[in-house]
């Protein structure tokens, strides 16, 4: 702050107080689950602010743990979203590129086509026939392929798209490349940190759908996370038994505790992953909103 008059040094002094209070109010919700899913289940009870675990119980992480559906709900929902991300950002990819070429005919009808998606959609009951007359009711297609591309990524990878030069693909086609080799050979390279941005908007929609599972899927088995974690904190007594748990094994552990336990299992791995996308991510939404 050297330098600076009073009234900047103030100005620099408010920012740093108000954006250090809106990131502990930001922060305190998920401090606050994970106290109180640490904590003894009898004091836990009590409810009230959790700055620090009253007690310290792990029998909530072992009770959901041991959740037998919760543990299928973490198979369903990784394999959706594994296979979500490969196929969403592949076609994604393609059909952005495609239409950021000006030699591609009918290019604008193309785009307009897919901008009208994002205005208007048929709505769940045709989209609920069309994915029982295509016969995927029940399995996982009708949880990866609805919603594998989406027009708002097809628009930020476009943008981006764009703005690569095209002195260097007609250097390439030059030197006998198509558009194949163009694509996969130097378009991808370069696109890394749009594509990881991407892969990380599809991966977070398909860890966090539940909607799905409650249209297409008859079978708990075939239940995402989400679903399965609804169900388990609407009905936790229920859940824990149905999973094996017992009457005098659940008296160790209280309703709150399991719930609070249940969600930060269900979030950690996201936020696992974010940290080693984070650069790329925000370069690619920065490149791919700004250029174009």
């Amino acid at each position: 702050m050297v330098g600076m008059t009073f009234g900047e040094k103030m100005f620099q002094i408010c920012n740093y107080v108000g954006m250090t209070l809106l990131m502990l109010l930001m922060m305190y919700p998920f401090w606050y689950m994970i106290m109180g899913s640490i904590s003894d289940s009898t004091l836990a009870a009590s409810g009230g602010f959790f700055l620090i675990p009253k007690g310290f119980s792990l029998e909530a992480y072992k009770a959901v743990l041991g959740n037998v559906s919760l543990m299928s709900g973490f198979r369903v929902t990784l394999i959706s979203t594994v296979a979500g991300v490969a196929i969403g950002t592949f076609f994604t990819a393609t059909t952005a590129y495609a239409i950021s070429k000006k030699r591609l005919r009918g290019r604008m009808v193309f785009s307009f086509l897919i901008l009208f998606t994002m205005l208007f959609n048929g709505g769940l009951i045709p989209t609920y026939l069309l994915i029982k007359s295509l016969g995927m009711m029940d399995t996982y297609w009708a949880l990866i392929l609805p919603n594998a591309i989406g027009a708002w990524n097809i628009f930020v990878m476009l943008s981006f798209f764009r703005g690569i030069p095209e002195e260097l693909e007609e250097a390439a086609r030059i030197d006998g490349a198509n558009d194949l080799t163009i694509f996969f050979r130097i378009v991808l390279p370069l696109s890394n940190a749009v594509i990881a941005t991407i892969s990380l908007f599809i991966a977070v929609y398909y860890w966090n759908d539940f909607f799905s599972s409650v249209i297409y899927i008859n079978s708990k088995d075939m239940w995402q996370l989400q679903a399965v974690l609804r169900d388990l904190i609407n009905n936790t007594n229920a859940a824990l038994e149905s999973s094996g748990v017992n009457v005098s094994y659940q008296r160790n552990i209280s309703v709150f505790t399991v719930k609070m336990a249940a969600i930060i299992v269900a979030s950690v791995p996201i936020l696992v992953v974010y940290p080693f996308l984070q650069k790329h991510f925000v370069k690619g939404a920065l490149i791919g909103s700004l250029k174009g």
